[in-house]
């Protein structure tokens, strides 16, 4: 049974912009370190930035107004096959708990532009 599903999309140029002008302080309060690193270390970091955004926010479309959410208690790392999952505060792992929440399933897809992601939590 599908509990919510999340969808995002956002352009990489809005991401650089923002990045631009507010630096280190916007980052430390969107991105975990381990992101921060991960996508520095690419060749387009505003794209692995602007994808990595979009999930964030497809993952709180995906569970509702329930509880609020700060962007750096989502983090999204890479499987040892590649695959983007979601990991969550223990905050939110509880959340999850509480609502029997069994699977987040997390896609994640990027042009030169866009960067989007899709959130379905299944029970």
């Amino acid at each position: 049974m599908i509990y919510g599903i999340g969808i995002d999309i956002i352009r990489t140029d809005r991401m650089k912009e923002v990045v631009d002008k507010w630096g280190q302080k916007f980052l430390a309060r969107v991105f975990t370190e381990n992101e921060i690193s991960y996508c520095y270390q690419k060749r387009t970091p505003y794209l692995s930035l602007a994808v990595r955004f979009a999930a964030k926010e497809a993952f709180i479309k995906a569970i509702g107004s329930s509880i609020p959410v700060s962007l750096t208690d989502i983090e999204v790392v890479n499987s040892d096959s590649g695959k983007p999952i979601l990991h969550l505060s223990s905050r939110l792992e509880d959340f999850i708990k509480i609502n029997f929440i069994k699977k987040a399933h997390l896609s994640l897809s990027h042009e030169h532009e866009y960067g989007v992601a899709c959130v379905i939590l299944e029970q």
